[in-house]
């Protein structure tokens, strides 16, 4: 996510209370809960996700967005495995310690 496409400070900051936010639209609220899922350990994404995520996705862009989660976990383990720090390039809306 990044500003360029659109998403605001306060959207960030709602992001852990995303099912219940005004700021996220449902074809978002879809995509949050799907990368939610993609991303526990094991993965568990349910019926009822591709349910909602079929309400606003086609095939063609289920397989991107699932595509798009599934590259971003990679490399998210990938740097936490070679202990891979920020580069510093983006200032995070989470006050610290959060």
């Amino acid at each position: 996510m990044s500003r360029r496409s659109g998403i605001t400070d306060e959207q960030i900051l709602a992001l852990p209370g995303f099912r219940t936010s005004t700021l996220f639209s449902a074809k978002e609220k879809a995509a949050l809960e799907c990368s939610e899922a993609m991303t526990s350990t094991p993965v568990a994404v349910s019926d009822e996700v591709f349910a909602r995520l079929r309400e606003h996705f086609n095939d063609d862009q289920l397989l991107e967005l699932t595509a798009s989660i599934a590259h971003e976990n990679f490399r998210a383990r990938f740097y936490h495995a070679l202990e891979i720090g920020s580069d510093g390039l983006y200032v995070c809306a989470l006050p610290k310690g959060k």
